[in-house]
């Protein structure tokens, strides 16, 4: 019953506001998350060499693009990586002007990197608050016709604990509400996959308890969403990822219980009938289905007329990160290899 609730919640909050705009409006996008979202951030970290070359996509957790790079495209924007950004010049190079991507592998949906214990591999949560920071020490607030996305909370179940769900509901209603208070207007919104069903579940872990955990977190996750979808002044998008992965057969996919990487006899790169790429992240293939409907949920929903650009350009609130990849070298980051995050 729970987890029916879920599906049904978070298809009901993708209808509730009128369309006004299409989402040609988003003249930024700023992304906030984990491996499922970055585009390159731990690649630059770790000076290039995870997630290996060998078996994943230009520093992506899969065999070709993310939602986000699809979306992007999509949308007409390319966000700056925060790792690219050398904070030591003034002012920070180059000017991120179509957003950033603040997302980092391992992210928890807190302050801290499920896996490397290093306080310059930002979670969720920190993510938002140093962006949200950022811009309160320059006065501004965030560009009410911007996208902004949000999606995280795995990494506590897999590496933290997975029977604790209010930790990551805390943690991600917070960076919504967040984003909420320094002026975003626009958010999309994910919630998580059965847990349980990702063949990372099998290996020393209880699929049972992680599918129990995976309701909790998305039925709390629903309530905060429906509580902000209340303004009308916001255009909180959510994305149903648990029922887009249930029903993954309609995406012509037959295999969503293995990884592509450990069937190469059968699974090559590019493969659509696979739902995982490795044990905890999709194919590229699902990446697409997961933007397309990112994209429809934008056009079904409210998206508010541009209003006049304040020309802000958020130049992100982790410095240290900008500068890790110079600093911290591969010493620092000897156990970034057990990176195996979702």
């Amino acid at each position: 019953m729970k987890k029916q609730a879920v599906a049904v919640g978070f298809v009901l909050f993708s209808f509730m506001l009128p369309t006004k705009a299409s989402a040609a409006s988003f003249d930024q996008l700023y992304i906030f998350g984990d491996s499922l979202s970055d585009q390159g951030n731990v690649f630059n970290a770790t000076e290039e060499t995870f997630p290996p070359r060998s078996s994943y996509f230009e520093g992506r957790f899969s065999d070709g693009p993310l939602w986000v790079d699809y979306l992007a495209s999509q949308l007409g924007l390319k966000p700056t990586l925060l790792t690219d950004i050398d904070f030591t010049t003034i002012p920070p190079t180059p000017v991120p002007t179509q957003g950033i991507n603040f997302a980092f592998g391992g992210a928890s949906s807190g302050l801290g990197n499920a896996l490397v214990p290093d306080p310059r591999l930002p979670g969720v949560l920190k993510q938002v608050l140093g962006f949200a920071e950022t811009l309160k020490t320059n006065n501004q607030t965030a560009d009410p016709d911007a996208l902004y996305t949000l999606w995280g909370g795995a990494n506590d179940f897999f590496f933290i604990n997975p029977k604790d769900s209010a930790t990551p509901i805390n943690n991600i209603s917070l960076a919504l509400n967040t984003l909420v208070e320094i002026g975003a207007k626009n958010i999309l919104v994910f919630n998580l996959p059965d847990l349980g069903k990702v063949p990372a579940a099998t290996i020393g872990r209880n699929p049972t308890t992680l599918s129990q955990s995976t309701s909790d977190f998305n039925l709390g996750l629903a309530t905060t969403v429906s509580a902000l979808s209340k303004n009308p002044d916001l255009n909180i998008i959510p994305i149903d990822i648990y029922s887009l992965f249930n029903q993954a057969s309609e995406l012509g996919i037959t295999n969503a219980k293995e990884s592509c990487l450990s069937r190469l006899d059968i699974c090559k790169p590019g493969d659509n009938k696979f739902l995982f790429w490795d044990d905890f992240h999709p194919t590229t293939g699902v990446h697409k289905a997961i933007a397309d409907a990112a994209l429809a949920a934008i056009d079904a929903k409210s998206v508010p007329e541009p209003s006049i650009n304040l020309g802000i350009l958020a130049l992100g609130a982790f410095g240290a990160v900008g500068v890790l990849k110079r600093q911290q070298k591969k010493s620092a980051l000897v156990s970034a290899a057990r990176i195996v995050d979702a």
